[in-house]
């Protein structure tokens, strides 16, 4: 009986959390149609993205948003924030052309990632050209957004920047299906079982400040992590990502925001001089 009362109660658990995962707040979910907005500096341009739309209004009026430059002089350094937990497995994946940007998305989530006691699960990884963040005013080639969400609809992102050099393994690994949706008509494929933890961070080291989506609706209250470690990505890798944003800007990148006071702590192990 015991057995039988175990594996319902865990079978009633994993419908719940299900069930919660597909009805998340839509209020934190970034837009997907390209349509409404644009990174070309008009009419649906950045400056202009808080205009567009009521829901929209934090792009413009927001206190905390993001990117930001990550400046030393502003940052207060800790070691009390522990390395990064994160306990991914191999999902289900579609790669998407959303117009704005490529979005690898993972049926049901792929893991967690575990933040001041809150599970924040992955839901979808996209690319930015060039990086949206910056460290002391220098901006690199690429950046990718990892995005989570809690089962309360808080959202977490972990941020990776890189600069041109040796080809990204991640990204060669599903380099026939980034081809095949880049700079076509056809707006997604199906990657098929894929694990995140190929995502290499390899850093020990890294940012944490509290921002926002770097889309419309431009979200409040989104835990960043940005890695410190800058990784490389070959010009065709960045290429490919980049013929996804359909308008004149040839650039997915939001300009960088105001600070308005917000604190940034980087996390440095006691004892380790590595990144």
């Amino acid at each position: 009986m015991r057995k039988l009362a175990f594996k319902i109660l865990f079978f009633t658990r994993f419908i719940f959390i299900s069930l919660l995962l597909h009805t998340l707040p839509i209020s934190s979910q970034e837009i997907e149609d390209e349509k409404d907005f644009d990174y070309y500096e008009g009419e649906k341009g950045p400056s202009r993205w808080g205009e567009l739309h009521p829901e929209w209004s934090a792009c413009n009026n927001g206190s905390m948003q993001s990117p930001i430059d990550l400046l030393n002089e502003r940052v207060e350094v800790v070691s009390h924030l522990g390395k990064l937990k994160r306990e991914y497995k191999s999902s289900n994946a579609t790669l998407k052309n959303r117009g704005h940007d490529m979005m690898m998305e993972w049926e049901n989530g792929a893991g967690i990632t575990e933040i001041n006691g809150t599970e924040y699960i992955l839901k979808q990884c996209h690319w930015h050209s060039p990086s949206e963040h910056s460290v002391n005013g220098v901006r690199f080639a690429l950046e990718l957004h990892m995005v989570h969400e809690s089962l309360d609809g808080k959202v977490a992102v972990i941020g990776v920047m890189y600069i041109i050099g040796r080809p990204d393994s991640f990204l060669s690994s599903v380099d026939k299906h980034l081809r095949s949706v880049a700079g076509t008509r056809k707006l997604q494929t199906v990657v098929g079982m894929v694990n995140p933890k190929s995502i290499k961070l390899r850093s020990r080291k890294y940012y944490r400040y509290k921002g926002s989506l770097t889309v419309p609706p431009c979200t409040e209250n989104v835990l960043w992590t940005i890695v410190t470690k800058v990784r490389t990505v070959s010009r065709e890798q960045v290429r490919l990502l980049r013929v996804a944003v359909h308008d004149e800007s040839d650039t997915n990148a939001r300009p960088i925001q105001l600070m308005n006071g917000r604190s940034v702590q980087l996390y440095k192990p006691e004892s380790t001089d590595n990144n």
